[in-house]
């Protein structure tokens, strides 16, 4: 089982904190993909539009007969093939959102957590005892934790943390969310991640109860079949010597 270290604002450790293996496990970049596109099409504004034929100015009349002039036929000068005409076919507004399974976005997320653990860019710390809402009190303790680019910091849903709120919202580079809120999208995008100790703990208990009973039970018996050994093979001379 992987532990990490859980520190204070001031940089000490103050113990460890054990991480369950169905989490903290394999990274599954797919479904990392997966997850990446599906959040960054939910925020696609879709605002994009042209003027079809009902749209554009102009009249419907037909310029001129439809033979003996030499020109080409028009019917309207409102024509796409015409300066100022309609787009054919062109985009409308729309949502790009679509739907993607949430068991998937837990494995993503699992999947995040586990490569920012493996990438040494996981920092947990006891508690964001933030007593001042000052912007320059809470970098000190950034870079007490070593924090020296991008960061994502995770906070308990339930805990109103007013001062941290004010304290992180004039440094650059850094988001503040909740532990409910929290996406794979934002573990990827930010180089550093912190958690609070009861947020990272709660976000294990519900991602432990998401993992499929049917994995867990063949990584359990995956686990004790390397405990117990498995048979050697007879070689085939000795079978041989056997049947002779």
């Amino acid at each position: 089982m992987a532990t990490v270290d859980i520190h204070n604002l001031s940089g000490e450790k103050v113990g460890t904190l054990d991480l369950a293996d169905e989490i903290f496990g394999a990274v599954n970049e797919d479904l990392l993909w997966e997850a990446v596109k599906h959040y960054r099409a939910g925020q696609r504004a879709g605002t994009h539009k042209t003027k079809g034929r009902w749209e554009v100015s102009g009249s419907g009349k037909k310029l001129w007969k439809q033979k003996g002039t030499g020109r080409a036929r028009i019917g309207s000068i409102r024509s796409p093939l015409w300066r100022h005409g309609y787009t054919v076919h062109g985009p409308v507004p729309r949502s790009y959102d679509y739907i993607f399974p949430k068991k998937k976005l837990l494995g993503a997320l699992r999947s995040a957590l586990a490569a920012k653990l493996a990438d040494g860019k996981l920092i947990v710390v006891n508690a964001f005892d933030v007593k001042e809402p000052k912007t320059k009190e809470f970098r000190k303790a950034l870079n007490a934790l070593k924090v020296d680019a991008t960061v994502l910091i995770v906070e308990e849903a339930k805990h109103e943390n007013h001062n941290l709120a004010l304290s992180a919202r004039n440094i650059a580079g850094l988001e503040l969310v909740r532990g409910n809120e929290v996406h794979p999208y934002h573990l990827l995008k930010y180089d550093r991640a912190i958690f609070s100790q009861p947020a990272i703990e709660k976000l294990q208990v519900s991602l432990k109860s998401s993992v499929s009973k049917r994995k867990h039970k063949a990584e359990e018996d995956e686990g004790a079949k390397k405990a117990t050994g498995t048979p050697r093979r007879r070689a085939r001379h000795e079978k041989a010597a056997e049947v002779a």
